[in-house]
């Protein structure tokens, strides 16, 4: 609950649980005190399942819960991340490699990084 109000109102209502398969395995157990689940399923085929009515956000980069690992991340994503995508591919022609072919090698750069750190809010498990 914490992570959820450590973003600010304009963030939070965009907000996304970012997570891998096997935290969210765990989260998926966590009940209230009223003892219902915290994890709600989708409600249609097209819908993401939620959290404490926020959607979540699968990703196999995010480490698993362990000490002092940020597993869980809360965050406005459209709003914290940025995506440069550079116009163009480069073409290289090689006909020397492989005689009597004609090899091609294509490159495009693309790249990302945080660029609004207010938007974005990392969860710290501590040891268990």
């Amino acid at each position: 609950m914490d992570l959820i109000y450590t973003l600010r109102a304009g963030y939070r209502q965009n907000g996304r649980f970012l997570m891998n398969r096997k935290t969210q395995a765990q989260i998926r157990k966590f009940k209230a005190s009223t003892g219902e689940y915290l994890w709600s399923p989708p409600t249609s085929i097209d819908a993401p399942a939620t959290l404490m009515n926020f959607p979540i956000l699968e990703a196999e980069d995010m480490p698993d819960i362990a000490a002092d690992s940020f597993a869980l991340a809360f965050a406005d994503f459209n709003r914290a991340y940025l995506i440069v995508d550079r116009v163009g591919i480069r073409v290289l022609r090689d006909p020397y490699s492989t005689k009597p072919y004609v090899l091609f090698y294509t490159t495009k750069r693309v790249g990302g990084g945080i660029q609004d750190f207010d938007a974005i809010k990392l969860l710290k498990f501590g040891e268990s």
